[in-house]
């Protein structure tokens, strides 16, 4: 091992994997090379509920190049994969790899076609026969709840010497990552076991699903996470179309590939948000907050699986943010819907947590005549009160949230926007400003990391911590490079493979930077104390390491928007954010999180909307219907920096992935309230479509 000349990590390095990248020499899942591979294909229920009255698959069975066509009829009953169990689960959702009988939600799997070609499965398709009795929609019912009561809220509101109120509903949204869902499945005749190409974020949760829904020797499967495309969350889990491919490699005998098309994504991959909630926050004279109340709901969709539950609890065990408030009833549940399935999507509830207070307070602002950056200080946890144990069951690790405001509110020259909207209003124009402060946990829990220090000065991470388009390989190796004083060159990194890495969690939470930099971090560190004794080389160590506890960023977003008067179209016109994520590993890499969180943020509250009509049918199957945002779409965002270490992971470092989309939505909501209140008239609900803000503004 040699020595460095400067450190690696917080070094603002451009992405070793960009170049391969650019060039077209990624491997995706659709492109795998199999062996003569059967193509997968499904039929979906075109109905929200109903009953399978028939279905014909004879002439589908007979068509040209198929050879297997498959019904619910013909599987065994499965068990369903594992659901996270934060919230207490009044009754489990099925899990049907195809519809049984029973139609559970629109775009439900009901048939499936392998054949020799993409277009020969989808030509089968077309000669299947079905026939179902429809039902009318029936009504959500509860899944899932949880509710946190500390002190007397009721006799709090009923001394406020303020009372605020404030609903708010999210639409569903699409993650729409650039790569769709897929699965290659390579058969191995010899030992009849599957090697899976599985364009996902968690290989090992992969593997867990599909050894417990299909009931199979875990050894029989390898999976393999290749370059993915992007997931947002919406890949966290296994799907019932890719559990069905690897039923049908192991039951054919054939090397199987399904790469699901855009409409399917739409109709059949989780969608983001969806939650509605309605929130009081009680204020004494002195602007204290005295109490908070939060009722939210969160639909779930026909099924759930993995990491379904944590929107719901996320929205509500983020309150109260990093504020005191002395009583608190907050209660969420979640709901099963006819409709495609709901999961976690970049910052699962917390962006909806963070809506609900943080208008809240804005509006408590407006009411009493404060200062919205003052109110907010004289509430917010202070540096000395640190680490603080929330009564949701939170520890907020380090930082001084106060001070944040003060940098940030300088920073965004707060004065100067407020200014620029005031000449706007002035000459007749309908202007607004937001601002939201945020707090946003990174996981808890542990991660896998190997390290072999080779005899030729080069080094090999093995990681449990998966990438979908983050820069893994170029973080990882600055954390390597400090740790081993080897040159960033030198080191190379292979994640994502049940196979080689026999253990771990992969990317979801913001937690791969936290977590499986801070076990990389310790098997490098067992390597230097190997070195130390002599040990020759080749070196390898491993560790699975567990942080203490959840790394909490924060920061604050500000937003200024124009509204036209006589179109109702809104016009960001700038925008600022401040986030403190701890030690920065890649400056970078960071601005890369924090700018795409903020389109996705904009997309959500300005355009985008997942909308069904009254029957469940999908109204927005393709990208000719679902808006997404475009560059002109995305204002000027400057950004500033606070680097707090957190104390409860080794390198300090505090999730970033899902800062902005956490912070930035209620500073937009906020910036568009604001608009609104000279008017009198209330906002509309997002997305703040050029129509909805035009029908709000004629009252």
């Amino acid at each position: 091992m040699t020595s460095h000349a400067r450190s690696a990590i917080g070094q603002a390095l451009p992405r070793r994997e960009d170049p391969a990248l650019l060039k077209g020499q990624g491997r995706y899942a659709a492109d795998i090379l199999l062996d003569r591979p059967l193509h997968l294909a499904f039929l979906r229920s075109p109905v929200a509920a109903g009953r399978i009255a028939a279905i014909d698959i004879d002439a589908a069975r007979a068509a040209p190049g198929v050879v297997a066509v498959l019904t619910g009829a013909d599987l065994p009953p499965n068990p369903s994969p594992d659901l996270l169990p934060v919230l207490e689960i009044d009754q489990p959702l099925p899990f049907a790899m195809l519809a049984r009988g029973q139609i559970a939600c629109v775009g439900e799997p009901v048939a499936a076609v392998l054949a020799e070609t993409p277009a020969q499965a989808a030509d089968a398709l077309e000669m299947i026969g079905l026939e179902i009795d429809e039902a009318p929609m029936p009504a959500p019912r509860r899944i899932a709840h949880r509710r946190w009561a500390v002190g007397d809220a009721e006799a709090a509101f009923a001394r406020a010497a303020h009372v605020v109120a404030v609903a708010t509903h999210h639409p569903r949204v699409a993650p729409a990552s650039m790569e769709p869902r897929g699965v290659a499945i390579h058969y191995d005749a010899a030992n009849d076991s599957v090697v899976i190409y599985h364009s996902t974020q968690t290989p090992h949760r992969t593997k867990a699903d599909l050894t417990r829904v299909l009931q199979i020797d875990p050894d029989r499967v390898r999976v393999v996470a290749p370059d993915v495309g992007g997931g947002f969350g919406m890949k966290g889990f296994a799907y019932p179309e890719e559990i069905l491919a690897v039923w049908a490699a192991l039951h054919l005998k054939r090397d199987v590939r399904w790469i699901a098309t855009r409409s399917e994504e739409f109709l059949s991959a989780a969608h983001g948000r969806g939650l509605s909630s309605q929130g009081r926050l009680a204020l004494d004279a002195e602007g204290r907050f005295l109490a908070l109340e939060a009722r939210i709901e969160a639909p779930l969709g026909g099924w759930a699986a993995g990491s379904a539950l944590m929107p719901a609890f996320n929205a509500a065990r983020i309150l109260p943010s990093g504020y005191l408030i002395p009583a608190l009833d907050i209660e969420t549940e979640a709901y099963a819907h006819p409709l495609p399935p709901v999961g976690i999507y970049r910052g699962a509830g917390r962006p909806e947590a963070n809506v609900i207070l943080e208008r809240l307070i804005d509006a408590a602002a407006a009411a009493t005549g404060r200062d919205p950056i003052d109110l907010r200080k004289a509430n917010l946890v202070p540096v000395t009160a640190m680490p603080h144990d929330t009564a949701t069951g939170n520890r907020l690790d380090s930082g001084d949230y106060a001070a944040a405001l003060d940098i940030f509110a300088k920073a965004a020259d707060l004065d100067g926007l407020r200014a620029r909207r005031d000449a706007i209003r002035a000459k007749g124009g309908m202007a607004g400003l937001g601002m939201a402060f945020y707090i946003d946990p990174s996981a808890a829990g542990w991660e896998y990391a190997r390290v072999t220090l080779n005899p030729d000065g080069t080094a090999h991470i093995a990681t449990g911590a998966t990438q979908q388009g983050h820069g893994r390989l170029t973080a990882f190796s600055q954390i390597a490079s400090d740790a081993l004083g080897l040159p960033m060159a030198a080191i190379t990194l292979e994640a994502g493979d049940t196979g080689i890495v026999p253990e771990g969690i992969g990317a979801v939470g913001s937690r791969a930077t936290t977590i499986g930099g801070s076990a990389l971090l310790d098997a490098c560190a067992k390597i230097r104390h190997a070195m130390a004794l002599g040990v020759p080389l080749p070196v390898t160590a491993e560790s699975k390491y567990e942080v203490a506890g959840q790394a909490w960023a924060f920061g604050a977003y500000a937003a200024l928007v124009e509204i036209d008067r006589d179109t109702g179209a809104a016009r960001l016109l700038q925008a600022h954010g401040h986030d403190d994520a701890g030690v920065l590993i890649n400056p970078l890499q960071v601005e890369g999180q924090i700018r795409g969180g903020f389109a996705q943020a904009v997309g959500e509250t300005l355009l985008e909307a997942i909308a069904f009509d009254g029957d469940g049918q999908l109204l927005t199957g393709s990208f000719m219907d679902y808006a997404m945002p475009r560059a002109d779409d995305i204002p000027p965002l400057s950004l500033s920096h606070g680097q707090t270490p957190s104390p409860m992971n080794p390198l300090g470092a505090k999730g970033v992935g899902e800062a902005s989309t956490t912070g930035a939505p209620a500073a937009l909501m906020n910036a568009i309230a604001d608009a609104f209140r000279p008017t009198g008239k209330p906002a509309p609900q997002t997305p703040f479509s050029p129509a909805r803000l035009w029908a709000a503004m004629q009252g």
